[in-house]
């Protein structure tokens, strides 16, 4: 009886380890459990890397600024507050340290400029799809990544912000330390080019 008591406890702390909910992981990560951090760094490292991918349009400067993403995620954690999802909030620090990493590239100089006027454009919200979400829907994603690729950075970052890393306007406009109302523009105009380049590939 014992035996078989022994045998059915045995598997039960790996199957709820299995099963660990996240904010369970996070408690443990902020105590600097190094499995914790590695169950998040599984969790979350394509997700960050395709948001720097995105913003850094280079594959071995996206790996770096991942590398330092999660490097430091062990400070970075305690601020958590659990106010926003984690995976937003990660991205947010991933898009905090794709724009550090752009502004020490161009040493200092401002990432975002100026748009040819300082018209502002504000959408109105929308139960349909976001229009990069409808694109994404229907072209390849080599396709799309490309197309944002080859778009001036900025507009490609704070689209990327938006539509990647599902920060509201507001948010990016802290990010970038700009206008809501420019960032509106900004991405008004990224994704009227993005429109342009995808209708261009297709014929």
């Amino acid at each position: 009886m014992d035996a078989e008591s022994n045998r059915t406890k045995g598997p039960e702390p790996r199957e709820d380890k299995q099963m660990e909910g996240l904010d369970s992981v996070i408690e443990r990560a902020r105590g600097h459990d190094a499995e914790a951090l590695g169950e998040i760094y599984r969790r979350y490292v394509r997700r960050v890397f395709g948001l720097c991918r995105y913003m850094l349009d280079s594959r071995e400067r996206a790996e770096d600024a991942t590398s330092e993403v999660f490097l430091k995620l062990q400070r970075s954690i305690e601020s958590y507050d659990g106010s926003i999802p984690f995976a937003r909030w990660l991205l947010r620090v991933a898009g905090n340290q794709c724009i550090d990493a752009l502004r020490r590239q161009r040493r200092g100089r401002q990432v975002i400029v100026d748009v040819d006027d300082g018209a502002t454009v504000a959408e109105a919200a929308s139960a349909e799809p976001s229009p990069l979400g409808a694109v994404m829907g229907k072209e390849e994603r080599a396709q799309v990544r490309d197309a944002i690729a080859r778009l001036p950075e900025n507009y490609r970052l704070p689209l990327v912000l938006r539509y990647y890393g599902e920060l509201s306007y507001d948010e990016i406009a802290q990010q970038l330390d700009l206008q809501r109302n420019y960032v509106a523009t900004l991405i008004f105009r990224a994704k009227q080019e993005l429109r342009r380049k995808l209708a261009h590939r297709s014929k």
